[in-house]
């Protein structure tokens, strides 16, 4: 990698931090967000909004990367959420990116999300990077939204745009429902969840996440490019519990109850869409990332499981 100057947003974050791990050989790397920074890094402690000035930090950087988001939250209480999503991940991004055009920046990558394709591929093919976005909630609209500006703008002038869409990421530090799960089969619960066998979701460890936005930075075929990645190797809720056990060296204590009983609770308890992510299916295909970047995803889903049970 010859880029010496590369900007991170959203590097206090999990994906963040584990992508300053990998970047020590960037000559002027700076950071970019409201957290503090006791490194020796340049930063700038800014919002990332429609109206804050970037300049001051974007004076000769030729790649920005661009992590930082208003993330998807469950059970939102804002009146209008898609506003607040959209004053982030949308305006916020596309007021960086069109200031990081007039400092000269050559590439801008942008972390988006698989929600842009949409939530559920159980009726259909895996989701490709070609597909016409169909994004159903405000986090997912608001990405989508971001990425076609950015598209727009790259056109316009010349600034490369790069644009990655992770499924669930996992792995030392991950927090919600990964952790939680992986606590729960670490203690040996029988869990209710040996039935559910026939989904399959595609995950992506942050290891191979952050190797891929590496490769990104500088692969001049990743210009103007959309990639979704994974770890290449999807799994069912039965068999992610069961290999959450053998890295945890439990036993599979998962009982057989029937995927309808946790239909039926979903809308007795008004959770049907805490089910489907449970018992549904979301897969992505990322051979157009592996042929475009000749990359291949360097860790196994075994290892990303392991390195997560560090922290369970």
């Amino acid at each position: 990698m010859s880029i010496k100057n590369l900007l991170v947003t959203g590097y206090s974050g999990f994906v963040g931090g584990h992508l300053l791990t990998i970047l020590k050989e960037v000559n002027d790397l700076r950071l970019l967000g409201r957290s503090e920074v006791t490194s020796g890094y340049k930063h700038l402690k800014a919002n990332i909004d429609s109206i804050t000035d970037y300049s001051s930090i974007l004076g000769g950087v030729e790649v920005v990367i661009h992590i930082a988001a208003r993330v998807h939250i469950m059970d939102d209480t804002f009146v209008n959420p898609l506003e607040e999503f959209r004053a982030v991940n949308t305006n916020g991004t596309l007021n960086l990116a069109k200031q990081a055009v007039k400092a000269g920046v050559k590439r801008f990558i942008f972390l988006s999300s698989v929600k842009v394709n949409g939530e559920s591929t159980s009726a259909s093919k895996p989701f490709c990077y070609s597909d016409k976005p169909k994004p159903e909630d405000p986090y997912g609209i608001s990405k989508a939204e971001a990425e076609m500006e950015l598209m727009a703008l790259g056109k316009k002038t010349g600034m490369e745009i790069v644009i990655i869409r992770p499924p669930l990421v996992y792995g030392e530090g991950v927090k919600a429902n990964f952790e939680s799960l992986m606590k729960l089969v670490g203690k040996g619960l029988p869990l209710p969840f040996r039935s559910i066998s026939k989904n399959k979701r595609s995950l992506v460890s942050v290891y191979n996440l952050v190797d891929l936005i590496k490769v990104c930075i500088g692969h001049p075929s990743a210009a103007n490019q959309t990639f979704l990645v994974s770890d290449d190797n999807d799994l069912s809720t039965a068999e992610m519990v069961a290999l959450m056990a053998k890295v945890q060296g439990k036993a599979n204590l998962s009982l057989p109850i029937p995927v309808c009983c946790f239909n039926l609770a979903g809308k007795v308890f008004g959770k049907q869409s805490v089910v489907d992510r449970l018992v549904g299916s979301l897969q992505v295909d990322i051979e157009h990332t592996k042929k475009t970047l000749n990359w291949q995803p360097p860790y196994s889903v075994e290892d990303g499981f392991k390195l997560s049970a560090n922290r369970a």
